[in-house]
């Protein structure tokens, strides 16, 4: 039980420097972790011009649940006339991105930015501040 209470939320930290936002992910992006990433997304969405880098280098997997949430959150940026951009260098998940036509669609890079690096700041900590 505590197992499926921890992969209830899959973002591990978030941060925000110079107005853009660094969420990182870690573990299993599923059907169960969805509904949670999901909201959590939705919210980081949904003021205008959301600029938004996911990190996914500690994602060790992802299916069409956890992919449909990076896909809503890409289009609800864009509609806000924001940027998404995906930080990851894992094979596999650039192969799903390429079987699925997808390739083309997120703006995808293998490491951090320098100033999107700064220090991270845990959820728990930075929930008064959204």
């Amino acid at each position: 039980m505590d197992d499926n209470h921890t992969r209830s939320t899959p973002y591990r930290t978030h941060r925000t420097v110079g107005g853009t936002t660094v969420i990182t992910l870690q573990g299993e992006l599923d059907v169960v972790t969805a509904p949670s990433l999901a909201a959590r997304m939705d919210a980081l969405t949904s003021g205008p011009r959301p600029d938004l880098v996911i990190d996914l280098r500690p994602v060790s997997f992802i299916d069409c649940a956890g992919l449909g949430v990076l896909c809503r959150a890409r289009n609800r940026a864009k509609a806000r006339q924001g940027r998404l951009r995906l930080v990851t260098n894992s094979s596999p998940f650039l192969r799903i991105l390429h079987h699925t036509g997808l390739t083309g669609v997120f703006d995808i890079r293998s490491r951090l930015s320098e100033e999107a690096a700064g220090s991270p700041v845990s959820d728990s900590d930075s929930a008064s501040a959204d």
